[in-house]
């Protein structure tokens, strides 16, 4: 059986002992990446390796979206990261790389939005499971901003450079079909058969050899490592920080919000 499970402020943990689900647990922010759930998502991971038994993860959002992505209310926040990395815009990256390093086999089940950081996260997971409803974007250079936390990388590897440097420079959102084809998603199914799709894909593999299992994922992992490795996404943080200084990106910034505000209140 897992050790006691940690308690956490916004995600959600749950362990059976072969099996765990960690939950995004801000519905009512639709699950947007606070420095404090990226620093409790890398905390979680770290608890994940010492479980004995854990062979799989469910990784998934509370409410009406996977994730909204980045939250914007933080831009401003000083000091050190708090998971330990030199500024607050380096917590995204240090989340990502604990989730890819964790033991277990993470399976990401994906439904209503998928933003910026939010796919950064699902990319850093290793099978994904969307609804056919499913909307994805990466609205990070319409802020102004670089797409930071080795979201760059990761995505080359799951869906090719071309297609990454179209959809980070354009922003435009796409969809399961086009994510599925690209071979971002294992497979689609009807929002209603998304927790039994996931449930199955789970089983399937926490059912297998553990060892056998978990040296499968060290495998792969090491032989992306070296065809795009991570790695290099130590310096993701400059990056951003220098562009939230940039007065054209601030500009870029301040508009996006504006037009995201007009939407909410029925204005565009």
């Amino acid at each position: 059986m897992a050790s006691d499970v940690p308690d956490f402020e916004t995600i959600r943990v749950e362990c059976d002992g072969r099996r765990a689900t960690l939950t995004l647990d801000r519905p009512d922010r639709l699950n947007a990446l606070s420095n404090q759930l990226m620093a409790e998502v890398a905390d979680a991971a770290a608890w994940f390796d010492h479980q004995a038994d854990l062979r799989v993860v469910v990784v998934r959002g509370a409410g009406r979206a996977f994730s909204s992505g980045f939250d914007l209310t933080v831009f401003g926040d000083e000091g050190p990261s708090p998971a330990g990395g030199r500024v607050p815009a380096d917590t995204g990256r240090l989340m990502a790389d604990a989730l890819e390093r964790t033991s277990p086999v993470l399976v990401a089940a994906l439904h209503g939005h998928v933003v910026g950081g939010g796919l950064v996260l699902a990319a850093a997971c290793d099978l994904r499971i969307a609804t056919d409803e499913v909307s994805f974007s990466i609205p990070e250079v319409d802020l102004g901003i670089p797409l930071a936390w080795g979201g760059i990388p990761r995505l080359v590897r799951e869906i090719g450079p071309a297609l990454t440097k179209e959809l980070v420079m354009t922003c435009r959102p796409f969809g399961a079909q086009e994510a599925l084809a690209a071979g971002f998603l294992n497979r689609i199914v009807p929002a209603a058969d998304l927790d039994s799709a996931v449930d199955g894909l789970a089983e399937e593999v926490a059912s297998r050899p553990r060892a056998a299992v978990l040296a499968t994922k060290r495998h792969v992992n090491a032989v992306t490592d070296q065809m795009v490795g991570t790695g290099r996404s130590w310096s993701d943080a400059d990056g951003l920080t220098a562009a939230l200084r940039d007065p054209e990106g601030r500009a870029s910034r301040a508009a996006y919000l504006e037009r995201l505000q007009a939407r909410r209140e029925g204005r565009g």
